[in-house]
């Protein structure tokens, strides 16, 4: 099968590094972008105990006796994918490794990520292999609540070692690709909103269990705990999960919108394909954006997509990051550090390209504070490149996840 052999040459183009914990490992670049400040000429980052212990020039930052010295022309964070199917949906693109959507139900928020997600997935590796070492992945497109999303690093051999944030978010879906056929609902918009308002005021309106008084025969249903679903959907109320919708149209976007105006919930915006013509109202509603692939196929709910949304958001002051999305064919996913740079060519500056898939992905999944730069204190994720990483002619070369070296190579 000739996507297998490109995928596992690609994948085997890297030397896995034994496992361990955490290395004391000292990365030297010719150049370092920390993403946290001007970029570094001939820098060092000191990664002690898998997190970052110093970053500075060479001249006055010392690599302590007994590190690992891993050296690289160019030196990056870690590329975070900030919006993926990846573990879910696999490279075979056969039913055995499709978990990313179950049809049988349209609203099912319950559906975790985690419970899906396998670590072992040739393309987890493969995208490591781009210098991506960390992923917002889970239920894609294709239900109008298709199930949570989870967060992880691109290692573990088990969901559970690889798992940062095991309930990220709850992917909603707006648009065609979330109607179903043959009579059944959702089969139009106002049906799509009308049901995940119904789901919410269920949730908001559900009562806390009761315990009956002595004798009651009601007494049983009162303790009945709320399913699942309410349960996930009072989380998203409670502002504990933000609600991902994936919407592609204006008007699909402003009736996201409008539905977290009512509920005052924590939305996010996924894909916005049309973004560019809503920038105020997006920016009036403090709404982050994970942005399309620049080179997703421009047609049907893409149709009016544009290579330059990323610099158009960024000119309005709106957060947002790239992502590889779902691709429905073989391999079943792009790859943020081409599409990052596609943006760059396309109006977004080079700085705010890098930093659309490092810190500002971070920012829009809401982990800042541990991965996206590389600062004293985060997680020693970096991404190590023999040139300019938006360079068609350039590689990653390695990999460092947590202090381990992952990759270099040969």
């Amino acid at each position: 099968m000739r996507i297998a052999g490109t995928l596992l040459a690609a994948a085997s183009a890297f030397a896995l590094a034994p496992a361990a914990l955490a290395q004391d490992v000292a990365i030297r670049g010719e150049t370092v972008h920390t993403m946290a400040g001007p970029a570094i000429t001939d820098g060092v980052v000191v990664i002690d105990d898998g997190k970052i212990v110093a970053v500075g020039p060479a001249a006055t930052t010392p690599i302590p006796d007994g590190f690992t010295v891993v050296e690289a022309k160019v030196v990056t964070p870690g590329l975070v994918d900030a919006r993926s199917v990846v573990g879910l949906a696999g490279y075979m693109n056969q039913p055995h490794d499709q978990d990313q959507l179950d049809t049988s139900a349209p609203v099912q928020p319950q559906l975790r990520a985690i419970d899906a997600y396998n670590p072992n997935e040739v393309l987890v590796e493969w995208l490591r292999g781009f210098g991506v070492t960390t992923i917002h992945t889970g239920h894609g497109p294709g239900a109008l609540v298709s199930g949570q999303t989870m967060i992880a690093k691109t290692i573990g051999t088990t969901a559970d070692a690889a798992v940062v944030v095991p309930q990220a978010m709850v992917a909603a879906n707006l648009g065609p690709d979330a109607m179903a056929e043959g009579g059944k609902a959702p089969g139009t918009r106002a049906k799509q909103i009308a049901m995940l308002r119904s789901a919410l005021l269920a949730a908001r309106e559900a009562e806390a269990p009761k315990a009956g008084k002595k004798g009651d025969a009601k007494a049983g249903a009162a303790d009945k705990p709320p399913s699942l679903e309410v349960q996930t959907m009072r989380d998203v109320l409670a502002g504990k999960l933000p609600l991902l919708v994936t919407a592609n149209r204006a008007q699909d976007i402003m009736s996201a919108l409008r539905l977290k105006q009512e509920f005052g919930i924590d939305l996010v915006l996924d894909s916005a394909a049309e973004a560019y013509l809503l920038t105020d109202q997006i920016k009036a509603a403090g709404v982050k954006v994970i942005l399309h692939p620049p080179m997703a196929r421009q047609y049907g709910e893409f149709e009016n997509a544009s290579f330059t949304t990323g610099a158009v958001l960024k000119a309005a002051g709106i957060p947002f990051a790239y992502q590889s999305g779902f691709e429905g064919y073989v391999p079943k996913t792009r790859v943020v550090l081409f599409e990052a740079g596609v943006a760059a060519a396309n109006g977004l500056a080079w700085n705010d390209a890098l930093a659309s898939i490092t810190i500002d992905a971070a920012r829009v999944i809401g982990m800042e504070q541990r991965i996206g730069s590389l600062e004293v204190g985060k997680d020693g994720d970096v991404a190590l490149f023999d040139g300019d990483p938006f360079e068609y002619a350039s590689h990653a070369v390695g990999v460092v996840i947590g202090g381990t070296v992952i990759s270099q190579t040969r």
